[in-house]
């Protein structure tokens, strides 16, 4: 449709096919993949099996076969964000099941899911992650977790490494105990070695990891990498015993080989990161082939794309529409499997081979739901921009989405509201794959700014750093920077800009929104920090200590802590808020949600709630996927005085105020 034809509207009210019924219909959210006897299998998440994660395989003939019954679930909650949940080996699937947090082997000739673990003492307190299975198929490794039924919380929590019997029942046998946190453990190919990784608090494991080796016949122990300075992720074995792994020894996480004889050189020297922040376990950046060439994804000014490392050290990009690479799995061959989606496509699973002369074939094994279906055509896809720009003397980056609908424009004179979302960890960053979360936004009129501010990774170690001792500051400078910084350029109505985000984006929203000079007309906080002392005392294990490098050591520094909290600067809290919370989430635990909006509505500020029972650290069912969506969107329609489109019946949200 040509631009003369557009109706003009105002911004937020555009109608758009690209609504919270869209955002989940068919929706999955394809996350690891492996390859085995030339079957491949991969996750799905699943909204409307209320958030299941259901394993699918694929046959070389193209059948596809559920491999779980409906009422298992291969969903981990091991550090409660999961991840590695399942591992497949000669047509045996093992995997944790959310309810029980038991290990469970399916039978390929029985199709029989069996459970391997004992009844732990407490409903859910032993849980498992990470396995790997021996070379002779008798043994696996993976990570235990052991909540003790008369433990005092996180500090009592005890992270493992044990080896089970794989085919029958076994209580298990502790093979690394001690380290605050291990991850990784894999066998070596003699199955004489086991590598595993390990780190202590306050760290993180993007702070500081040590890669270990053990004989296991002598128990000799030996440190190949790593230390309170350098982050290792990823170790893999190599037929003739070295370690490959991960390392951001360089400022950038690059690839690195420990060969037998000790030597340690680098693979690749680029500046990009290979490497992401450990928040789940069972991530993979890199696979070899069987020539010994290396595909890994990268991640660039805020894109990621896929990269080859030929025998001879060269390193080239590969020519593929990828923006996003969440797994990769060795297929055999010069052929990888993977995870991956684009600015235009969500993911899906494809097969990339690589031919001895170069280039790069595609094959999709597992399509992503065909939008057009959904009736979204793609002129209503916001393609993102890599945006820099000036914060507190620094240069910032962030992920613009322009808006874009084909059917309509702003009014005569109008400018667009800006939305700016901040993502959660902190120390994660912005997603470069089309979501339509973000389009339902874009679509309707939207400036959408996906910020990396400084603390995000995706740009080198010393950026990542930035916020050491400066979360609450430098997320917050860099929020109202681009804020200023777009409105100056007249790109954004200066009087409709809001802040959303969840997790530590919600505490950033908070912060910004919980000052008098804040450019924010008003916010969204979804299950986010109101009380960061409060936090260190109701948190997890995996995140207790957190703090200590972002904010300073408890309780020495409690005075940061609570200058740096929004609940204690409610007075300069003046800008609407809309809080959306599940009730069942122990990484940000539901008091923080009610802190805030009680003091706010004390204080007569204009505030919404909405609680989600059943939902965790994030929202998984469909229905409250769409609830959420629709009920933000609405709080803004009414604090920025739009209307919705009547035919989408958005139920208007109730404010407090």
């Amino acid at each position: 449709m040509s631009d003369r034809a557009k109706q003009r509207l105002a911004c937020g009210s555009w109608p758009t096919p690209i609504t919270s019924e869209a955002v989940v219909a068919d929706a999955v959210r394809l996350a690891e993949v492996a390859a085995d006897e030339g079957a491949v299998i991969w996750s799905e998440g699943r909204p409307a099996e209320a958030g299941r994660t259901a394993l699918v395989r694929r046959d070389p003939d193209g059948t596809l076969t559920e491999l779980l019954p409906e009422d298992l679930n291969a969903r981990t909650a091991v550090h409660e964000y999961g991840g590695g949940a399942w591992w497949a080996r000669g047509g045996v699937v093992w995997f944790a099941n959310w309810s029980d947090q038991r290990l469970y082997r399916r039978d390929p000739a029985t199709r029989e899911c069996t459970p391997l673990t004992p009844e732990p003492e407490v409903p859910r307190g032993d849980r498992y992650a990470d396995g790997a299975v021996s070379p002779d198929g008798s043994w696996m490794v993976c990570v235990r977790e052991h909540h003790p039924p008369d433990g005092r919380g996180a500090i009592d929590v005890r992270n493992e490494i044990v080896r089970l019997d794989a085919g029958e029942p076994s209580p298990g046998e502790v093979l690394v105990s001690g380290p605050d946190f291990v991850s990784n453990p894999r066998f070596s190919p003699d199955g004489q070695s086991l590598c595993w990784l390990e780190w202590d608090h306050p760290n993180m494991p993007w702070d500081g990891t040590r890669l270990m080796v053990r004989d296991l016949a002598s128990g000799e122990e030996r440190q190949i990498a790593g230390g309170a300075e350098e982050s290792v992720s990823e170790p893999q074995w190599r037929p003739d015993g070295s370690l490959t792994f991960i390392s951001d020894r360089s400022e950038w996480w690059n690839l690195y080989r420990h060969s037998p004889d000790g030597q340690v050189e680098p693979l690749t020297e680029i500046e990009a990161e290979i490497g992401t922040p450990q928040w789940v376990f069972g991530v993979s950046r890199y696979e070899f082939l069987d020539d010994g060439r290396i595909l890994f994804a990268r991640s660039r000014d805020g894109f990621d794309g896929l990269a080859v490392r030929w025998t001879d050290g060269g390193v080239a990009d590969l020519k593929l529409p990828f923006t996003l690479v969440r797994s990769l799995a060795a297929a055999g061959g010069s052929s990888v499997v993977v995870v991956a989606g684009s600015t235009t496509e969500e993911a899906c699973v494809s097969q990339v081979t690589l031919p001895e002369a170069g280039g790069a074939e595609l094959q999709t094994l597992r399509p992503s739901r065909d939008l057009t279906e959904l009736g979204v055509d793609p002129e209503y896809i916001s393609i993102p921009e890599s945006l820099d720009f000036p914060s507190a003397g620094r240069t910032s980056h962030a992920l613009l989405y322009p808006p874009r609908n084909p059917s309509h424009e702003p009014l005569e004179g109008e400018l667009p509201p800006l939305y700016v979302h901040v993502h959660g960890g902190p120390t994660s960053s912005a997603r470069s794959e089309l979501s339509l979360d973000v389009q339902y936004l874009t679509s309707r009129g939207f400036v959408v700014i996906d910020l990396n501010y400084g603390g995000s990774t995706g740009y080198g170690r010393p950026y990542r750093e930035l916020l050491n001792g400066s979360w609450g500051i430098v997320d917050v400078e860099d929020a109202a920077a681009v804020a200023r910084h777009l409105a100056e350029a007249g790109r954004v109505d200066p009087q409709r800009m809001c802040i959303g985000g969840g997790s530590a984006g919600g505490f950033t929203t908070l912060a910004c929104l919980a000052r008098t000079d804040t450019p924010f007309g008003a916010g969204g906080d979804l299950y986010g920090v109101a009380d960061l002392e409060a936090l260190t005392e109701d948190t997890h294990k995996f995140e207790s200590r957190y703090l200590d490098r972002m904010v300073g050591p408890y309780p020495e520094a409690r005075e940061i802590y609570r200058e740096r909290s929004p609940i204690y600067h409610v007075d300069d809290f003046s800008r609407p808020l809309i809080v959306l919370q599940g009730l069942e989430d122990e990484v940000v635990p539901p008091n923080q949600a009610t802190m805030i909006v009680d003091a706010l509505r004390a204080k007569q500020v204009p505030v919404a709630y909405v609680a989600f029972a059943g939902e965790q650290h994030g929202f998984r069912q469909a229905a409250n996927i769409r609830r959420a969506l629709d009920s933000e969107l609405s709080f803004f329609a009414q604090i920025f005085g739009f209307e919705l489109p009547e035919e989408e019946g958005i139920e208007p949200v109730a404010i407090d105020g």
